[in-house]
């Protein structure tokens, strides 16, 4: 097992040597979302005097950056009389996402916020993915932000020409969920970031199928188990409602369909408020393919894995990558890679865990799901313009 552990300021500067002494490490990364990691640490002094607010947890795998992004929990300090010493302190951090996570979308991010406009929009018309993401992120958090709300050292990655056209408008709603939207409909492309030497850098990518090169197995000895779930869609016909046009009644009514799904189970309605006037840029037809994608068949498939010469997690696949599992059973299921989670402790080694299927098939509970669906419908009705 090759870990290590660094702690950074805001502006990526190490603050001490290597954190040694952990008992215990879990970091998830997740596919379009921050990742989620906790590292369990003696409390000694020259480690508490690191932990401080605005610092940065880097995870080192194999001399490649697994994982780096500011602690949101620092210190979760703990003693006791009966296992003496210096205690233990439990760390949680993220990654870069998590900073960019605390932006909204402004409707004119050039002008301060007591400038902005009830009733302006930022409008994105047919639109690459990948543009329309970056675009965000660079105004809302990035060097084409308002000082004041620049993530220190986010800058943009290269171009990677991933993704297809879109559309949308959005204002006041979470950058992420709004780059989300956007990639979900413009082609299923991935963001992220990465740190590289004194910068973060945001950047998209287009996921690789890679069915044919990255099994999982009993028998190729990279299995260790399996949960399989596969539920029917929440959603197959996504309908899809305009907002009335200023001074009438009259409202376009667009419908998204996956027949494919609807003949393999049966017809699911879904309806989606468009937050659009009419279609004339696709914008109704981008909010239903998202609702449907949402809606899709959930293929749940949590995996345990073990790395192997031959495939290795961050090496051979990564997070949106379509991969393979051959089921004891005989069923083979290929499907995205939605989180990776990496579980460490220095008696046990290291394990890995993927978990593959649809949207739904992440880490979070259907709950947390729920309330940030509905917070972003609450979100669209509460800032729409009159």
């Amino acid at each position: 097992m090759a870990i290590s552990l660094l702690i950074t300021d805001r502006d990526l500067v190490v603050q001490g040597d290597p954190l040694t002494g952990w008992s215990s490490l879990d970091v998830t990364l997740k596919f379009n979302e921050p990742a989620a990691g906790s590292v369990t640490l003696p409390a000694w002094p020259e480690v508490m005097a690191q932990l401080q607010p605005g610092n940065r947890m880097v995870v080192i795998r194999d001399k490649q950056i697994w994982c780096a992004g500011p602690m949101e929990v620092p210190t979760d300090y703990s003693w006791d009389v009966e296992s003496g010493g210096v205690g233990e302190v439990t760390v949680n951090f993220s990654d870069d996402l998590a900073t960019i996570a605390g932006r909204i979308t402004w409707p004119n991010p050039a002008t301060t916020w007591d400038l902005q406009l009830g009733d302006t929009w930022a409008v994105f018309d047919t639109v690459n993915a990948e543009v329309l993401i970056r675009t965000l992120v660079d105004q809302n958090a990035g060097p084409g932000a308002l000082a004041a709300r620049r993530v220190p050292n986010l800058v943009l990655d290269t171009v990677a020409g991933a993704g297809t056209t879109t559309s949308l408008r959005t204002r006041f709603e979470p950058v992420l969920d709004v780059c989300r939207l956007a990639a979900a409909s413009g082609g299923g492309i991935g963001f992220r970031t990465r740190q590289d030497g004194n910068q973060i850098k945001f950047g998209c990518y287009t996921p690789r199928d890679l069915t044919k090169v990255a099994r999982f197995s009993t028998g190729l000895g990279n299995l260790r188990g399996v949960s399989f779930t596969r539920s029917a869609p929440t959603g197959t016909h996504a309908l899809v409602a305009g907002t009335e046009q200023e001074g009438s009644s009259v409202r376009t009514f667009v419908e998204v369909a996956d027949a494919a799904a609807a003949a393999e189970w049966w017809r699911v309605e879904a309806y989606v408020d468009g937050g659009a006037e009419d279609d004339d840029t696709g914008e109704l037809t981008a909010a239903g393919t998202a609702s449907v994608a949402d809606g899709a068949a959930p293929v749940s498939l949590a995996t345990v894995t073990v790395d192997t010469d031959e495939l290795r997690a961050g090496r051979d696949y990564h997070l949106g990558d379509r991969v393979a599992v051959a089921l004891p059973h005989g069923l083979q299921v290929t499907d995205v890679v939605r989180a990776i989670s990496l579980h460490a402790t220095p008696d046990e080694g290291e394990q890995v865990a993927s978990v593959i299927g649809s949207q739904d098939a992440t880490t979070d509970p259907q709950v947390v799901r729920l309330i940030r669906t509905l917070g972003r419908r609450l979100g669209r009705l509460e800032t729409r313009g009159t």
